[in-house]
């Protein structure tokens, strides 16, 4: 799986947003999440539309103004960002995993398929924006990166 930038960034900027949202600082521009984070401000522009548009965050206009999330951190899950930005989690050909299906030696792999995107919302649809700011992720994140295994690059 390719986490696009596009997906980096937003999730990046919401963890910026969930961390305002503790602190209770208020609306945060987009200026600033460019800049904490060293992100392309033009790009993060029409990466914040995406989020507010899908009602993840909510703009408040004037010289204060800036972006907020919509709903706590603790309810924001990171599977919520990707689909945002960069739409269903797992796509086979521009279909869903559970829309494939084949015939011969290929019989079966729908349900690969169909367990690939399983197994990220495993871990996207648990785990929130709180959780990455406190670091105290999901037992199945902490059990799949406790594998050492998943630290080594297979490419």
């Amino acid at each position: 799986m390719d986490i696009s930038a596009r997906t980096d960034y937003a999730v990046r900027a919401m963890l910026i947003l969930g961390e305002a949202q503790q602190a209770e600082s208020g609306p945060v521009s987009v200026e600033t999440l460019a800049q904490r984070q060293s992100l392309p401000r033009k790009f993060l522009e029409e990466i914040v539309a995406d989020l507010r548009t899908a009602g993840l965050v909510t703009s408040t206009r004037g010289a204060r103004g800036g972006y907020s999330l919509a709903r706590p951190a603790t309810e924001t899950v990171l599977g919520d960002v990707f689909r945002a930005v960069d739409g269903p989690l797992a796509e086979v050909r521009g279909l869903r995993p559970h829309e494939t299906a084949y015939e011969g030696v290929a019989l079966h792999l729908p349900q690969v398929w169909v367990a690939v995107r399983a197994a990220l919302r495993a871990v996207l649809d648990t785990t929130s924006l709180a959780d990455v700011l406190s670091g105290e992720l999901p037992d199945t994140v902490r059990e799949l990166t406790a594998n050492p295994d998943a630290w080594i690059n297979r490419a």
